[in-house]
């Protein structure tokens, strides 16, 4: 009897159970329409938050307040900008198993475009795409295309200069290599509104997975060099010390043969990018 609904959102995680959280009067006007000059329409409930749900069991406190604490680390370094904020809490759950701990996020929902990195498209072209998509949702109706690309190449440039400063500092990078993870605004900001898996950056000999037996950590770099090139427009260095081990020969052939066994194992592969691309 609240003021709100929760749905199940189009796109679902392999880490996040993910609930738009509506208004109760915006879903009633979706099923019942409203008359606007003598027509009919029936406008879709837009979320006013987003509700996720973890998918891992936590065992321990402990283990849910370790998972807080790389949530923060992206916070101090992405928020406000940059980042769908989230409260995140931890819930006691009664479920069929018994007694367990959930851990929980009560995030901002952030109007956008998903930002693919994996696009072959060209710098140009690719914000000129995001542009053309985003144009009924500009607040100035004299913008243009090129004025559009220059402010997204401007705050790309200092969302990538952010996550540098992360991986250098903390030595965490988030992931930034699903589908979706990432969404431009009307207005140029890049938000990152995935923050369930944040990992460390280890080019180790052997490389890391997350949880999932993804190389999340090698694919998330690569998205960044991509999206500098792309989205920022800029002109990087595969000798870059953050790009260089990425581009190693025998390391990106392990990395691929990494992803081949995730996507012969996985059913579910929603928000991971194709091995096409």
């Amino acid at each position: 009897d609240g003021p709100f609904i929760f749905r199940r959102h189009h796109r679902q995680g392999l880490r996040s159970h993910i609930l738009e959280v509506l208004h109760r009067r915006d879903v009633d006007c979706e099923k019942t329409g409203t008359v606007i000059d003598g027509i009919r329409w029936y406008p879709k409930a837009e979320p006013a938050h987003v509700f996720r749900i973890f998918r891992t069991r936590l065992k321990t406190l402990e283990s849910a307040l370790r998972e807080i604490d790389r949530v923060k680390i992206v916070e101090r370094f992405l928020a406000p900008h940059f980042l769908a904020r989230s409260n995140e809490f931890i819930v006691d759950y009664d479920g069929p198993a018994g007694r367990e701990l959930l851990l929980c996020g009560f995030q901002c929902y952030e109007r956008g475009e998903i930002v693919d990195p994996w696009s072959l498209l060209d710098q140009r072209t690719f914000a000129h795409s995001l542009f053309d998509a985003l144009r009924a949702s500009l607040r100035d109706p004299a913008m243009t295309r090129e004025r559009w690309t220059t402010r997204v190449g401007r705050k790309a440039a200092a969302f990538i200069d952010r996550v540098r400063e992360m991986i250098l500092q903390t030595g965490y990078v988030p992931d930034l290599a699903g589908i979706g993870n990432l969404v431009i605004t009307a207005s140029g900001d890049i938000k990152l509104v995935d923050i369930n898996n944040i990992s460390r950056v280890c080019f180790d000999a052997q490389v890391a997975l997350d949880d999932r037996g993804y190389p999340v950590g090698d694919k998330s770099i690569e998205a960044l060099y991509l999206l500098e090139e792309k989205l920022a427009g800029r002109a990087v260095s595969k000798a870059d010390p953050i790009y260089s081990p990425i581009f190693d020969p025998q390391r990106q052939k392990a990395v691929r043969a990494l992803e081949t066994r995730f996507y012969r194992e996985k059913k579910h592969l929603d928000g991971y990018p194709s091995l096409q691309k």
